[in-house]
């Protein structure tokens, strides 16, 4: 019972963050359930697919909240949410299959160092006008359709990336949207949480088909996520643009340096 409310509270403040700044909250989930609830220091999971995949299960519960208090903002941009959260599925499939090529530690520094340096270039340049710009000055339609083939081509990108990585799009997709597509960050994020939503919905069924979701703390820490989310996406409307980058820009560089670890202790 302790641990639930523990994971429970979890899924509160992990969801509360990824719904903020768009990244689900995989990147926070996994670290922790390694490190605190698989041996030596837990029981609660015996192997790292069942960490992933509840893991990932949480993810969805928090995608599929923060979709919803987003959608009632009117801030996902559905005529590029659609295609984009399509075009990550295939570029998943492909990842997975190939994973195997891009798991040395070679690809984890270098993909470590780039992810570093953008999260760097990210906050050096958040006090931009692409960075500091209002959901409610933006057009959707005024949005030109060859920046939607674009992002239809750095979904795929994503997809592909969040495959072999094992990490949310989020981290990679929001940015793309601000500083290449021209996204204000609020509508970054809310279009980021809604393709998420939808790649995490096939990544959690391949994961029950395996039987890789150890279910009572998949529902504790997704039913904290839940409400997390709702908090997450209220404090993001009223947070400054800025915030949100900055706070993502963070998240990015600490994902590289971990990156940079993993390849260096290999």
């Amino acid at each position: 019972m302790i641990e639930f409310i523990e994971l429970f509270i979890l899924g509160i403040g992990v969801g509360s963050f990824g719904a903020l700044v768009g990244i689900g909250g995989g990147l926070m989930m996994v670290p922790l359930f390694m490190y605190f609830l698989m041996p030596p220091s837990g029981s609660t999971f015996s192997t790292v697919q069942q960490v992933v995949g509840t893991s990932l299960f949480g993810v969805l519960l928090n995608a599929l909240s923060g979709t919803w208090a987003y959608f009632r903002q009117k801030r996902i941009m559905l005529k590029a949410a659609l295609p984009f959260a399509l075009a990550t599925i295939p570029g998943a499939f492909l990842g997975s299959y190939v994973s195997t090529w891009f798991s040395g530690p070679g690809f984890s520094i270098f993909f470590g160092s780039t992810l570093a340096f953008l999260g760097a270039f990210m906050y050096w340049n958040s006090r931009g006008k692409k960075a500091s710009m209002s959901a409610d000055d933006f057009d959707p339609t005024a949005l030109p359709k060859s920046k939607i083939a674009l992002g239809v081509f750095c979904s795929l990108f994503v997809g592909f990336l969040s495959s072999i990585l094992g990490i949310g799009g989020g981290v990679v997709h929001v940015p793309i949207m601000v500083f290449l597509l021209g996204f204000p960050p609020l509508v970054a994020v809310a279009t980021s949480t809604f393709v998420l939503m939808v790649s995490a919905a096939v990544g959690v069924l391949g994961h029950a088909l395996l039987d890789h979701i150890v279910w009572a703390p998949a529902i504790a820490v997704g039913c904290g996520a839940i409400f997390g989310a709702q908090l997450g996406a209220k404090i993001a409307r009223k947070s400054k643009p800025r915030l949100i980058v900055v706070l993502l820009s963070v998240v990015m560089v600490l994902l590289g340096c971990q990156l940079i670890y993993k390849g260096v202790m290999i």
